[in-house]
């Protein structure tokens, strides 16, 4: 699509009632199809965002996720249907899109953003949406934002609570002025262990999408300098003003001039490879199930939080938190097989590492969590 092609009538008749709005018209219009915008995550967040954002008639929007759908996705992440599970989140959300607004460039980007990749899979485009579910990801693109002058729209949810604001934009402050330091790793629980109402993201997602339209078009207030906060259980949103802050070695001192590495700066382990098969073995569902009708002497060890095991866990297992579980693995037999589970199979193979490294000889993580156990029996 050229950056100059003038609207199509087919275009004029779709963009009617927004073109009406004085404060779009043709020439705001026209704006918006000349735009890049790029959406880090194609979930909770990103799902509302590039909907809205496509159908209001962004030129060019870029996706970039290296997820595949999973059925626990299909509550908040309306890009996806329930016949897409199980494929790439990208090939997902690009169909949807296109059925949309087929007047819209969608381009994906099947990967990980990383501090290798980051600069360049952000320059082409003149704004970020910030999806992202961990620290990690939103210090890096809120340094990369401010290496390539980008606005940053970010947003965040947890719960029943959600957080947007601008960051990154020539006068306001970056996520750093906010957030100098990431918490504790342990401290915030993922999405995947506390939870999120599934239409909280619908709300913060489609903010983000009117904030991202705001700044293209030039009008109205955008949250620069500004964190808008929902607590989507009484519904009274609050605006608390954010100052840049001079020291910050991002936006004031700019002493920071390269991408670092953010799992580190945050205390996670990375998303990509962080363990890999040869580390840790893995049982199948099946698998596990002939052990236990076998009466095979196996610990079962559920990492997931009380409220996820309230749910209901595999018969037997003992519940230790991935958080605790280093003051009290002592509880569990070394020299007797251990069955790691969570609920998808990520926390339960970082459960197994820290056995495996307290010395316990027999350990496995179960394959897909209790999502692929419930779902095969």
């Amino acid at each position: 699509m050229s950056r100059t092609e003038p609207l199509s009538t087919a275009e004029r008749a779709r963009y009617q009632r927004q073109l009406t709005l004085p404060e779009v018209g043709l020439e705001g219009q026209q704006r918006l199809k000349q735009a890049r915008v790029l959406l880090v995550g194609a979930g909770g967040l990103g799902s509302p965002a590039a909907l809205y954002l496509a159908a209001a008639g962004i030129g060019t929007i870029g996706l970039i996720d290296h997820d595949r759908v999973d059925a626990s996705n299909l509550h908040r992440q309306l890009l996806h249907g329930t016949a897409d599970v199980g494929r790439p989140k990208v090939d997902s959300a690009r169909d949807r899109l296109r059925d949309v607004n087929p007047h819209v460039q969608i381009e994906t980007h099947d990967a990980w953003l990383t501090s290798d990749n980051a600069l360049a899979l952000c320059a082409p485009y003149d704004l970020i949406v910030d999806g992202a579910d961990t620290f990690a990801t939103r210090y890096l693109v809120n340094d990369t934002c401010v290496l390539l002058d980008k606005p940053n729209v970010h947003g965040s949810v947890f719960r029943f609570d959600g957080q947007v604001s601008v960051f990154c934009t020539t006068n306001g402050p970056c996520y750093r002025c906010l957030y100098p330091e990431p918490p504790p790793a342990d401290l915030v629980p993922s999405c995947a262990a506390g939870g999120v109402l599934g239409v909280l993201p619908g709300l913060i997602g489609t903010i983000q999408a009117t904030e991202t339209l705001k700044l293209l078009l030039g009008i109205g207030e955008p949250l620069i300098g500004r964190l808008l906060m929902l607590d989507a259980l009484d519904m009274q949103p609050r605006v608390v003003p954010i100052s840049r802050d001079p020291s910050c070695i991002a936006c004031g001192t700019r002493t920071l001039t390269a991408l670092v590495d953010y799992d580190a700066f945050c205390g996670t382990t990375s998303t990509i490879e962080s363990i890999t098969p040869d580390e840790v073995q893995e049982i199948s569902p099946d698998e596990l199930r002939r052990w236990l009708a076998n009466r095979r002497d196996v610990q079962i060890l559920d990492v997931r939080e009380p409220h996820e095991t309230a749910l209901g866990v595999i018969e037997g297992a003992r519940c230790i938190p991935l958080g605790t579980l280093a003051n009290e693995h002592q509880a569990l037999t070394p020299d007797h097989a251990v069955v790691c589970v969570c609920a998808s199979g990520m926390r339960s193979k970082r459960a197994a590492q820290q056995l495996s490294d307290a010395g316990f000889s027999q350990v496995y993580s179960l394959t897909g969590g209790m999502q692929h156990w419930e779902t095969t029996d």
